[in-house]
């Protein structure tokens, strides 16, 4: 049976100093060094130090055990941010052969309390990477949950735009992307996610396929808030793709067009607009050559 990854080894609710275990006593704690004379010493609280002191001596030693998983758990819990507590944390895990589900549950049992952690979240990937598809669902339940708490959580959007990636899941995307707007139609996150869905989803054909619903959804979103910059953001990206081809035609159909005009989009834009508002040719001239001095 794999090894439990949390830290609960007793019933007792009562915390005993690591000094104190039996399972610890042939361990030799190892003090930090902050030099012979440190500057500004951090006053750290005897738990924390003591604790830290325990586990620095079982890495230091490299001890791939429960005790040392169980530890880690302990210090993660003083500090959820310590990277070399958790790549240690890893390794133990590997080398019992412990069970990543369990695993995944005492993650995210941290992570509801630090869901903005870089550390946690790299875990969380690890984790899902060793599980595989499986885990894709569980995941993206996950991460609805801390996105109902913080719509805008950077760590929770990546994290799921990398499982739907690399682990699937892209059945009810589009739906959580219209629930999404729906409740909020300025959430600049969703629409940034409704992007990804249309264009990578392997179920929706591509963004050919779905740019005319997603115009007429779009311009919807528009009408009703004129003001909200993020359809407008999103429209122009639904056509992003054509618009270099749309430049180069209308420079092919104009028998006026300037042979010498540069390759760069940019310029070729302002040559366009040059000929096309006669009003504006003199800013037009002004703006291409700024474009130009700059590149």
């Amino acid at each position: 049976m794999a090894p439990s990854s949390t830290s609960s080894e007793g019933a007792s609710d009562e915390w005993l100093p690591p000094s104190r275990r039996p399972e610890l006593a042939d361990v030799v704690p190892v003090t930090q060094d902050d030099g012979p004379h440190p500057v500004v010493a951090i006053a750290y609280r005897d738990e924390f130090r003591e604790v830290m002191d325990y586990f620095r001596a079982l890495y230091f030693a490299g001890e791939r055990s429960v005790r040392a998983l169980h530890l880690t758990a302990e210090v993660i819990d003083l500090n959820p941010g310590n990277y070399t507590v958790w790549h240690f944390r890893r390794l133990v895990l590997e080398a019992l052969d412990a069970d990543l589900r369990e695993e995944m549950d005492f993650v995210d049992r941290i992570a509801e309390c630090n869901p903005k952690n870089y550390q946690i979240w790299h875990h969380k990937r690890w984790l899902a990477e060793k599980l595989g598809p499986d885990i894709a669902n569980k995941e993206h339940e996950f991460t609805r949950k801390i996105l109902s708490m913080d719509a805008k959580n950077y760590h929770a959007w990546s994290h799921r735009q990398w499982v739907l990636q690399a682990l699937g899941g892209w059945e009810t995307e589009l739906q959580y992307c219209n629930q999404l707007l729906e409740e909020d139609v300025f959430n600049n996150s969703a629409w940034n996610q409704r992007y990804l869905v249309i264009t990578s989803s392997p179920l929706l054909g591509g963004l050919a396929a779905m740019r005319d619903s997603e115009v007429d959804y779009t311009v919807g979103a528009i009408l009703a808030n004129p003001q909200n910059e993020s359809p407008w953001r999103y429209l122009k990206g639904l056509y992003k793709d054509e618009l270099k081809g749309t430049i180069e035609a209308i420079k092919n159909s104009d028998p006026e067009a300037d042979e010498a005009v540069d390759a760069d989009l940019a310029t070729a834009i302002c040559s366009i607009l040059q000929r096309c508002d006669p009003l504006r040719i003199n800013y037009w001239s002004w703006y291409r050559t700024t474009i130009s001095s700059q590149t």
